[in-house]
């Protein structure tokens, strides 16, 4: 199997030094959250139209917090202690959050 390094066109590169073509779907199961996070911010920025960006924390937690609770509980199958712990926090505060964004185990 050829040696391979991603680029940001959506080929690789192979050990040969040529180049072959990645499909879309491969190309996003191997970017970072980080990545995705970044690129919504600046789309996020860019698409403002003169208006001023506020409470930019409070609108990137309750669209990425939902999700991230929904798949612990029900990697956990509704396991509140399991999903507290898995999360790194106290079962108080799960709760608290699954009720804020009504997702109920």
């Amino acid at each position: 199997m050829p040696n391979k390094k991603s680029n940001h066109q959506g080929r690789v590169s192979t050990k040969r030094g040529g180049y072959k073509k990645v499909d879309q779907q491969v190309q996003s199961r191997n970017r970072l959250l980080r990545n995705f996070t970044e690129d919504a911010l600046h789309s996020y920025f860019k698409n403002l139209n003169g208006h001023k960006p506020a409470d930019i924390y409070k609108l990137v937690m309750g669209e990425v917090e939902p999700p991230l609770f929904k798949s612990v509980m029900e990697y956990t199958e509704g396991n509140q202690t399991l999903a507290a712990e898995i999360l790194g926090l106290n079962r108080a505060t799960l709760r608290k959050k699954l009720k804020q964004y009504e997702l109920h185990s």
